[in-house]
């Protein structure tokens, strides 16, 4: 079986007062030509399907257009909320929607808890309709669980089955945190399958590796807690052959099996200029027998930082023929004042969203450096820099003791 690995979609994002919905529907018709070109039988998204849980009318048709046109091609869905969705939105009519090939897990909704839909995937790629989707064995209506849906497939290997396990608060589950939360949906599943089957996991959490290693962030992902409440060990995942993960917008591998994060389809912040977007393809052979691949993405429009004085900047692009559309972050080295500067370089760059002086980065810069310094000193340190900035020499050793004592007592030492 083969299928394609995304998730992160936000469509319907506004990034620093532009709207994404040309370049999304630009990013998602080029997965529509990987997904045909490459003969998948399944896509696979892993959250954040809408930026905000309330989706804007032409995010909900962009999402509506793309579905469409995979299912037309015989291109089987399987699609989870992450914390971005609304659950319930996203997962509106989905027991209707199994009958076309779409599985979407994301509310909790009783009757079709832990549902598992029967379909054949076919031993080449456009895999047929199937059997369609029917409710089976899973686990009770109400329990931790019945957040997660089960889609069987069969190829000539075999079976294989995908667990969706969409974003879910940990209180919601009895948990208190996220790895608790996970571990208690976990434990809940049905475990009547046979070691033979291939099994693919797609879920939306901060997932962790050895030791706590934690995944490369970027700026676009607002909501995420770091080091903490948060954290879930890819260990919880040893069960399965593929770990299909969204949260985190760098497609990246976590720890030594084959767990991923696809990371977002686009930029969608300045930190991520030097990275570059994919999706994975996925091919499932025997038990065991797993190739990942990343297929590039080139958007519509990149994600650029500039530097240079304004004047310069401005006569690059009267020259850049190819990349006058580009995002822009222009960082102005021009010591003296400019006379609104966004106009003039959108007159060249329309699509320039921020401009930033370098020597307020600077003083910035410093500023940070410095109270980093003062957050790891010592009250007797601190008193030491601040005399030697005063008087502009080290503290004899007689104020050094009075000043040692003074901290100690402050301290409450001895």
């Amino acid at each position: 079986m083969k299928f394609l690995h995304t998730g992160d979609l936000h469509i319907g994002k506004i990034v620093n007062e532009f709207s994404m919905l040309e370049d999304q529907r630009y990013i998602l018709n080029q997965i529509l030509e990987i997904a045909a070109n490459r003969q998948v039988d399944a896509v696979v998204i892993a959250g954040d399907v809408y930026d905000r849980s309330i989706p804007p009318t032409e995010a909900v048709q962009l999402l509506d257009e793309f579905l469409t046109s995979l299912l037309h091609m015989g291109i089987k869905v399987l699609m989870i909320s992450g914390n971005h969705d609304s659950a319930e939105r996203v997962a509106f009519a989905d027991r209707i929607l199994e009958h076309q090939g779409l599985y979407i897990a994301g509310a909790s909704a009783g009757a079709n808890a832990g549902a598992i839909a029967g379909a054949s995937a076919g031993a080449s790629a456009g895999a047929s309709a199937g059997a369609g989707a029917q409710v089976g064995e899973g686990a009770d209506a109400g329990s931790p669980a019945d957040r997660v849906k089960r889609v069987v497939f069969d190829d000539e290997h075999g079976t294989v089955e995908f667990v969706l396990f969409p974003f879910v608060k940990p209180a919601v589950v009895g948990a208190k945190d996220a790895a608790g939360a996970v571990e208690n949906v976990l434990s809940n599943l049905p475990t009547t399958m046979d070691l033979a089957t291939r099994r693919v996991m797609v879920t939306h959490f901060f997932v962790t590796g050895e030791g706590g290693e934690q995944p490369e962030l970027s700026d676009s992902e607002t909501t995420v807690q770091v080091g903490g409440l948060d954290n879930v060990p890819a260990s919880l995942f040893a069960l399965y052959d593929y770990v299909a993960l969204g949260h985190i917008h760098k497609p990246q591998r976590i720890g030594k099996g084959h767990v991923y994060y696809a990371g977002s389809p686009l930029k969608y912040s300045f930190s991520e200029v030097q990275g570059n977007k994919s999706v994975n393809l996925v091919t499932l052979g025997a038990k065991g027998d797993i190739d990942v691949e990343k297929v590039a993405l080139k958007p519509l429009r990149e994600m650029r930082v500039l530097e240079g004085k304004l004047e310069e900047l401005l006569k690059t692009g009267l020259a850049d023929t190819l990349g006058k559309e580009d995002y822009i972050q222009a960082i102005l080295t021009d010591e003296v004042e400019l006379l609104d500067p966004m106009s003039s370089l959108r007159s060249v760059y329309p699509n320039t969203m921020q401009i930033a002086l370098k020597k307020y980065l600077k003083e910035q810069e410093e500023a940070f450096s410095l109270g980093v310094k003062v957050a790891n000193q010592t009250t007797e340190e601190m008193f030491h820099g601040f005399y030697e900035m005063l008087r502009g020499e080290p503290m004899d050793e007689e104020r050094a003791r009075i000043v040692r004592e003074i901290a100690q007592e402050a301290e409450g030492k001895e």
